[in-house]
């Protein structure tokens, strides 16, 4: 009869706690590379005591050296903000950029609580009405829009377009993958209109859309789908070409066993065509979100719709002291968000096509 060790069973014991720890953070990582926190592996690492000097060289690599480069950049920018003069005054520095934030943060505040305000003015006074036997009245708030609102705008505009691009690139794109009839006449549309500016296309889209959409009460304001349309006409290209390739690329061999087993062309489509085409498909759909992003604030600057165009191009022309610092504010706010839109976009594909390619 044997005696097991003790020390022995508290060893293993807390190897395979180990192991369960390190397997949770390696799959926790895969998210953190999606969401752009990849620095938080060998933190998480380090702490669970896996070769702390080996950790601290990739904090170093993926958190230490970002962070000194943009506590650089943020050096030489307020350093040579001042040497810069404008009609409004020196190129603010991050120090004024920074007021400027927190005063349209305040701002929006202000401006929600004179919202909620009014809409609590006006439910009042529809239930006396009511009381008196009279019909409710229909006040639309005019105060001006927040900066929350205007990114907000922006938001729905860019996704709405994105979103029509897509419903329309992805079916052309697998109809020219797999026809080359298809192809060879989708071919010179893509690259006769590809290039073409949003800029060209806006005075187009806001004649069409004035002379089709007449209505004044309809479900979307004439200024939302003039946005929407030039992002849509100015992304799709993208997500075709892509998804063409990716129809064009999938293996012959399996072409050749959906012949065999008689599919019909949807099974072939949904069960073939796309899984294989997936990763080049949203390897479109992020380059379109990213060109759709940048064309509608060309555009609502351009045509004066509402959204972070608009603001940037009404602090333009009010010409305060602050005008600047607000512009660059927004500036920021459009490449933070672009970055969040990718990150978004890259976390879907990851979702359903498990690459973690970034």
């Amino acid at each position: 009869m044997s005696i097991a060790d003790p020390n022995f069973n508290a060893e293993t014991a807390r190897e395979a706690r180990r192991e369960r720890r390190f397997t949770r953070i390696n799959t926790a990582d895969k998210w953190f590379q999606v969401i752009g926190l990849a620095w938080l592996t060998p933190i998480l690492k380090a702490i669970a005591g896996d070769n702390p000097k080996a950790q601290i060289s990739e904090i170093w690599r993926l958190l230490g050296v970002p962070l000194l480069a943009i506590a650089g950049f943020l050096m030489l920018w307020s350093a040579l903000a001042p040497t810069v003069q404008t009609s409004l005054g020196a190129i603010p520095g991050p120090a004024q950029v920074w007021t400027e934030a927190v005063n349209l943060h305040e701002d929006a505040q202000s401006k929600a609580v004179s919202r909620t305000k009014f809409d609590a003015q006006v439910a009042t006074l529809n239930e006396r009405r009511i009381a008196q036997g009279k019909e409710p009245v229909e006040r639309a708030y005019t105060g001006a829009p927040s900066y929350y609102s205007q990114i907000w705008t922006s938001i729905k505009t860019v996704f709405f377009g994105f979103l029509i691009a897509s419903a329309v690139a992805i079916p052309l794109g697998i109809a020219a993958g797999l026809s080359p009839i298809a192809n060879a006449a989708l071919n010179p549309i893509i690259q006769i209109f590809k290039p073409v500016s949003p800029l060209a296309w806006l005075p187009i889209v806001t004649m069409v859309v004035s002379a089709v959409y007449t209505t004044s009460d309809g479900m979307f304001a004439k200024s939302f789908l003039t946005s929407a349309i030039t992002v849509t006409l100015c992304s799709l290209w993208p997500t075709l070409i892509n998804t063409a390739l990716g129809v064009a690329s999938i293996d012959k061999d399996l072409v050749n066993v959906s012949k065999v087993l008689k599919m019909n062309t949807w099974t072939k489509i949904t069960k073939l065509v796309l899984p294989s085409a997936l990763p080049l498909i949203f390897t479109g759909l992020r380059l379109s979100l990213g060109v759709g992003w940048m064309v509608l604030i060309a555009a609502e600057m351009l045509a004066q719709n509402p959204g972070l165009g608009k603001f940037v191009w009404d602090e333009f022309q009010n010409g305060s002291s602050s005008s600047l610092a607000k512009i660059m504010v927004a500036v920021l706010t459009i490449g933070i968000i672009g970055f969040l839109l990718d990150r978004v976009m890259f976390a879907l594909q990851s979702l359903f096509t498990f690459t973690n390619n970034r």
